[in-house]
């Protein structure tokens, strides 16, 4: 599948114009084609109770499972600036399950598969070696 990197960092910027971010000031947005070629986005969403705050990527994902779900191909993340982020921990294990190792990344060297950003990921598969 051809991934237009443009298109998806400007839905990305798109996204991050959403965001909730009143506590940081740092607006956040991620943008990610699907298998079936739609694009999907999503932005952070803070909350006074840090703890509780969404990052774009979560947004993300929420809107690909409420949109019909699919498999992530590629993802963009930008600040409000639309200057390419990398994602943190735990969004990476929201995309790693949602995208596999085969899911790209656009990083400032250019497109890395997840398998690069979350070496030796942990997800579905290895819960069905354990049954």
């Amino acid at each position: 599948m051809n991934i237009d990197w443009e298109l998806l960092r400007k839905e990305a910027i798109n996204a991050s114009k959403k965001a909730y971010a009143p506590y940081s000031n740092f607006p956040v947005g991620a943008a990610g084609l699907v298998s079936d070629g739609r694009i999907v986005s999503g932005c952070n969403i803070e909350n006074a109770s840090y703890g509780l705050t969404l990052c774009a990527e979560c947004s993300m994902i929420s809107n690909l499972l409420m949109s019909g779900g699919g498999k992530l191909i590629a993802v963009v993340c930008v600040d409000g600036k639309g200057e390419l982020l990398s994602p943190c921990g735990r969004c990476r294990q929201l995309l790693f399950e949602h995208g596999g190792n085969e899911l790209q990344l656009l990083t400032p060297s250019g497109p890395q598969d997840m398998s690069v950003i979350l070496p030796w990921g942990f997800g579905p598969d290895d819960l069905e070696k354990k049954k």
